[in-house]
């Protein structure tokens, strides 16, 4: 792996998600943005805590990791009935803070922090150097278990000065209470504050006012880490076009074509994209 830089550096917990046949598969924030920032052309690092049941320099090939030891790795299990989810959070790896970033990674042009159970210190907000475009994907921020690892909603209430770190703050429908209120008003601090509606696309919040952006029709497969692909197809639009309005139809673009198979290698290659938004997807960069 090359010592390079990294151009889009992620940060999280890379997981262990427990399939309902039995076994287990490699989930988290960190593996679908990671594999989105490399299949979009970017050079990948990865900043995550794992234990000996996970091996991160293999899982994730293309990418510069920087494991941080722990006891044992993040796992989740999803259990549906009648439509309804309930999550268990089996155990839990280290918390992550500025301190395992390397001085280096803390210059490149694009950072991912995506948090999937409290893993994210604050000092992490705090790490990187002026002009970094930091994305932010707090899903878990909005977890807590109890002694069963039962997962179930917190608020999570970052500061002004947290807030003011963040160019690229996206957040679900599916994962707060009231989103758009929350929008407008964590908008008065970050650059972009976004709101996903799966199917139904994304609204932009900003400064001047919000916008929505409708998505390409997909035959879904499986959503899972969705709005991870969104969030990191967004951050690297934006930082290439320096335009809210041409990131977002791009990140509902890429986003739409990974929900249409299962897991990281349903996510599309760049030439994937650009070709439908050039062809009969043109007509979602005039919409809003």
């Amino acid at each position: 792996m090359s010592a390079q830089v990294p151009e889009f550096v992620v940060i999280g917990h890379a997981c262990q998600d427990i399939l309902p046949g039995g076994g287990r598969a490699l989930g988290g924030s960190v593996s679908y943005a990671a594999m989105t920032a490399h299949r979009l052309g970017y050079r990948v690092g990865i900043v995550t805590s794992t234990g000996p049941e996970l091996d991160a320099a293999r899982a994730f090939p293309y990418a510069q990791v920087i494991d941080h030891p722990a006891a044992a790795t993040t796992v989740f299990e999803n259990i549906y009935a009648a439509g309804q989810r309930t999550q268990f959070l089996h155990q839990r790896a280290e918390v992550l803070t500025c301190e395992q970033v390397p001085p280096a990674w803390r210059r490149a042009p694009l950072i991912y922090i995506g948090a999937i159970a409290q893993e994210i210190d604050l000092s992490v907000f705090h790490c990187f150097a002026n002009g970094v475009l930091i994305g932010v994907m707090p899903q878990g921020f909005f977890r807590q278990w109890d002694g069963q690892g039962r997962v179930s909603f917190t608020d999570w209430q970052p500061t002004p000065e947290v807030l003011r770190r963040i160019n690229v703050l996206v957040i679900s429908e599916a994962d707060v209470i009231d989103p758009e209120q929350r929008a407008r008003e964590w908008g008065h601090y970050t650059e972009s504050t976004i709101v996903t509606h799966a199917e139904r696309g994304a609204t932009v919040y900003q400064a001047d006012g919000q916008c929505h952006y409708p998505t390409r029709p997909a035959r879904e497969v499986d959503p899972t880490g969705a709005g991870d692909i969104f969030a990191a197809a967004f951050l690297i639009r934006l930082a290439e076009s320096g335009d809210p309005c041409q990131a977002a139809p791009f990140a509902n673009a890429v986003a739409s074509f990974s929900v249409e198979g299962r897991g990281v290698e349903s996510i599309p290659w760049r030439e994937q994209v650009e070709a439908y938004l050039e062809g009969e997807g043109r007509f979602l960069l005039t919409l809003q």
